[in-house]
């Protein structure tokens, strides 16, 4: 008996494929996240210390030590200070020595002051040492550095805008923008429209709407 031969299988109509544009859209956000990672810690943890700058200085330390000398420490400003800076073994160069009395002394350097008592041989060290992370993040994020970080700004700025926009459409559906997406959307924008609301926005310091007419515009 021959053997039946199978018979080819019909080919399927072509179908459209639709472009997808969600895949690219998640695809894209995801990168654009990570890229931002390092970003948005400099400026969430900058910001956070910025707020509180009524609280505390948010780039540099408060130096505040007593040392202790031998004494009598030399009655001519520069030679006291000589001696003090040798002591304290402090090798950098001080920007001014002055008597600052008629038993005082006072040795300026970049962050920190010396007050010296020669007849006693007592020192106060007073100043301030940079919060090493925090100074730097201070000043990118308030663009002190100008030039090319202002271009880096605003790329970021850009990449927060499309992070957002595009976060809208990650989820189809009731969960998405056609739902509970919608909800929380507008929840999180109302945040800043209430508090304005509430405060009464710039206008409120002074009460009445014309008082700030001459002044500059708030930054």
């Amino acid at each position: 008996m021959a053997e039946r031969m199978p018979e080819p299988a019909t080919a399927s109509p072509p179908r459209l494929r639709r472009f997808l544009l969600r895949p690219w859209v998640r695809a894209l956000h995801r990168d654009a996240g990570y890229f931002a990672v390092g970003l948005t810690l400099v400026y969430a943890l900058s910001g956070l210390a910025v707020n509180h700058i009524a609280d505390w200085d948010p780039s540099f330390r408060q130096i505040e030590r007593t040392h202790q000398v031998a004494a009598p420490l030399p009655a001519e400003a520069d030679a006291a200070g000589a001696r003090v800076l040798q002591a304290l073994g402090v090798q950098e160069k001080p920007t001014e020595v002055y008597a600052a009395g008629e038993d005082a002394v006072d040795v300026v350097l970049e962050h920190r002051t010396l007050h010296i008592t020669p007849s006693s041989g007592k020192v106060l060290e007073e100043g301030q040492s940079p919060r090493l992370f925090f100074r730097l993040a201070n000043w990118l994020h308030l663009n002190r550095g100008k030039k090319a970080w202002t271009y880096v700004a605003d790329t970021y700025a850009v990449i927060l805008l499309y992070l957002a926009i595009s976060g809208l459409f990650m989820i189809p559906g009731r969960k998405g923008l056609l739902g509970r997406g919608a909800v929380i959307a507008l929840l999180g924008a109302a945040v800043p429209v209430g508090y304005v609301l509430l405060s009464g926005g710039p206008e409120a310091k002074n009460g009445s709407p014309g008082a700030n007419a001459a002044a500059p515009p708030t930054r």
